[in-house]
């Protein structure tokens, strides 16, 4: 188990090794407690921030990231709400997993809300995406709604429970998958923050899921004896 020394100090490597952030690991603060992890600090971009979090979260050990890290964008990189909406459209145009038409984009003050209702979860996640680094945001709000569509619960856990056999990234025996009526719950225990996510992406890929419970516990010592 490591210490919250130890933790902090892994995850500042973690900045620093990354290649988006290597010119400003330095701006970036890192506190360490129990597991989660704190950012603060201010980037010049969206994506900077989002980066920072992805690194930590890479990190053995890390629980949740908690990110308090601030974007001011400076003068060249400033852009104005009908730039920024024109980006966020075109972006959403030349994503093929999306259908643009189904999602309406407000700018206020260089923060994107995204709203309208698509078919399937990715799709959401998808337009969250396609977006983040675009020049002159300072943040996403990504209120698009999923249609609710008649499932089979059943099925939806034989899918995911396939998905997680075929995964490499994945200990499929050490999760259990439950699942009632659109909803999705994960239990069991994996070693990484990132396996924990992969989980919880791979149920959200299943048609027909609304809601995913990840109560899937991080514990490092878990393939031990292995």
């Amino acid at each position: 188990m490591k210490t919250n020394e130890e933790l902090r100090k892994d995850v500042m490597e973690e900045i620093k090794w990354d290649p988006e952030l290597r010119t400003i690991a330095t701006e970036i603060g890192v506190a360490s407690k129990d597991g989660v992890i704190t950012l603060s600090g201010t980037v010049d971009t969206y994506w900077k921030k989002i980066a920072a979090e992805k690194a930590a979260q890479r990190v053995l050990g890390v629980k949740v990231v908690a990110s308090d890290v601030e974007v001011k964008i400076g003068g060249i990189g400033k852009k104005t709400d009908t730039e920024i909406a024109e980006a966020v459209r075109n972006a959403l145009r030349w994503n093929s997993a999306v259908n643009e038409d189904h999602i309406e984009v407000k700018v206020d003050d260089g923060w994107v809300y995204l709203d309208g209702t698509v078919d399937f979860e990715f799709e959401k996640r998808y337009a969250n995406e396609c977006v983040e680094d675009l020049a002159g945001i300072r943040g996403v709000t990504n209120r698009i709604s999923v249609k609710i569509s008649p499932i089979d619960a059943k099925d939806i856990q034989r899918k995911i429970s396939a998905a997680y056999h075929r995964s490499a990234t994945i200990d499929s025996s050490s999760i259990r998958i439950e699942t009632s009526g659109d909803k999705v719950t994960l239990r069991g225990k994996v070693r990484s923050w990132a396996e924990k996510k992969e989980a919880e992406n791979i149920a959200w890929a299943a048609p027909g899921v609304m809601v995913v419970d990840n109560k899937i516990e991080i514990d490092i010592d878990v393939y031990a004896s292995l």
